[in-house]
Order: C-alpha cells, then structure tokens, then sequence
C-alpha cells in the first residue's frame, strides 16, 4: 500500500434494509475503520440506506465526490432487492450488463446449467468497473473511480477488503496515546483539557469513560501522525492530571 503525507479520506455506505430494521446487526463498519485507521485513511462519515434506487444514488454520488474512496456494502446478490450494481451504474451515468469475466469467476463454482437469472444477476457489472475478487463464493464485488462495491456477508466482505487492499493509497499512519485519568472525573478536567487540544492543532484529545475489570474509570487517548507532537500533547495531559490528583 502505497504512503502519502497528505490526508487520505473515505466514506462507507451500507446498504439494505435489514440493517435499518434491525434484523440484522451490521459487522462490517468496525472491521473497515479498522482497516482503514491502519492505513493511514480517516474514515469521515458512514451512512446506513433502504433499497431504494433514488437513495443508494443520491448517497453513492454526494460520497463519492466528498472523499478519496467510498467503500459500499450489501445489495450485491442475486434476489430482486439487490439493487446496488445498478444503482452505482446510475450514479455514474454507464451501463451494466453481465460481465464475462464475472461470469467466468461464477463457473468456478457453479456448473453452467445452473448459472440461471438470479445468479447471473451477480455478474452484472457497470461498464468500465474492475472486478475485485471473491474467494469464499466467486461472485465478485468491483470498482468504478473511487467506488468500492463490496458483499454484505462480514466473511465476504473481508476478504474482497483483503484484496483491495494493495490498490489503495494510504496517508501516514495514525499514532494513539492513552493515559489513564487516576481516577478523576470528566468534570474535573475537561475544561483544562479542552485548552491542550485547542492549542495542538496537529493533535486529537479525547475523553472516554469506560468499564475495566478494576471499575469505573476515565481514559483520554492522544492521537496524531506527528511522533513528536504527540509525545509534547501526553507529556501535557500528564501533567494536568497529576497536579489534580496532588
């Protein structure tokens, strides 16, 4: 993957009903910040839409345009809810029909008699796309521009992330501090600590109570891609903490 100093940026979309009903519980959102915190791409904005055609279209083309990639997720199967291969085709004003080499990618696991409609309609690829691979169950996901269109199915999903993988641009990795507040309440220090932050504008502070086998306790995690500036922004909070805790 390739390094850049400037700051790499990406959206995700996740697509399909089920999500927003609840009757599914989306996995892949934590595994793709993940990926992307690693690479050095600030993940700036997810948003979760219906299978609706004027929807999916109208978030593909405001996300596109807004980051450096757009990665989607759900829609891509072979029921008639599996909406989003022609929505991104709309998005970008081309056509789509059944690719040969997605076909191709389908014969490797289905023999050809069974290749009916429903499957077929996993091949359907937008004219000008790049397939990306699927090694759990061959139907591919693709690439138009920035857009990456990915399965729905966590398992899937992560293995065509794996494959894009080395096509991506990331930007210098982000570096992560966290100091343990000794015990203090929030109230004790947040206005303080909103003073370091404001005056490190290379630095992120934050806050973050959270449940730890030893109990309640507060943690503020420094973040930056600046080594230096980082170490100068803990060595800040560290000294505010233990003056208030004197």
């Amino acid at each position: 993957m390739d390094q850049t100093t400037e700051s790499v940026t990406a959206a995700i979309l996740v697509i399909g009903d089920e999500i927003l009903s609840g009757r599914t519980k989306d996995k892949n959102i934590g595994t793709i910040a993940d990926f992307l915190t690693a690479a050095g791409i600030d993940l700036r904005e997810v948003r979760v839409v219906p299978d609706e055609a004027d929807m999916i279209v109208e978030a593909v083309n405001a996300l596109r345009t807004r980051y450096t990639y757009l990665f989607t997720t759900g829609g891509i199967g072979p029921t008639h809810d599996d909406i989003t291969a022609d929505c991104v085709a709309r998005a970008f004003g081309v056509g789509i029909d059944v690719d040969e080499r997605a076909r191709a990618m389908l014969l490797e696991r289905h023999k050809p008699e069974d290749l009916n409609e429903a499957r077929l309609r996993m091949a359907r690829i937008p004219f000008g796309a790049d397939l990306i691979a699927n090694p759990v169950s061959k139907a591919p996901g693709f690439r138009i521009g920035n857009v990456h269109v990915m399965a729905g199915v966590p398992a899937i999903m992560q293995a065509m992330l794996d494959s894009i993988a080395p096509t991506l641009q990331g930007g210098a990795a982000m570096l992560s501090e966290t100091i343990e507040a000794a015990g203090l309440p929030e109230g004790n220090y947040a206005g303080e600590l909103g003073l370091i932050a404001k005056e490190r504008p290379k630095v992120s502070i934050g806050s973050y109570p959270a449940m730890t086998p030893e109990g309640f306790r507060n943690r503020i995690v420094v973040r930056s891609r600046d080594s230096a500036a980082l170490a100068e922004a803990r060595g800040a909070v560290e000294a505010l903490l233990a003056r208030l805790s004197a």
